[in-house]
């Protein structure tokens, strides 16, 4: 998961309920962020509207496909 913050302010607007759940957090990158720019799995705008009310934003990681636990158990009729 990553946590989006404003560079000035840091972790210091983040409640701490969130920082208990989230962990030990660890600096990964800075990037300049603007409402045009892409992403991955986030709008940009959504990111930056997100800093500018609550002071921070959290992106989670995607939700598992369903085929891919199938791959982990174990076969009914395994043919070896």
């Amino acid at each position: 998961m990553y946590l989006y913050v404003a560079k000035a302010k840091g972790l210091s607007e983040v409640p701490e309920a969130l920082m208990s759940m989230f962990g030990k957090a660890e600096h990964r990158m800075d990037m300049l962020l603007t409402a045009d720019k892409q992403l991955a799995r986030a709008k940009a705008a959504d990111i930056l509207d997100a800093i500018a009310e609550k002071g921070y934003f959290l992106q989670m990681p995607p939700a598992p496909d369903g085929y891919m636990l199938d791959l982990y158990k174990t076969p009914v009729n395994p043919n070896y």
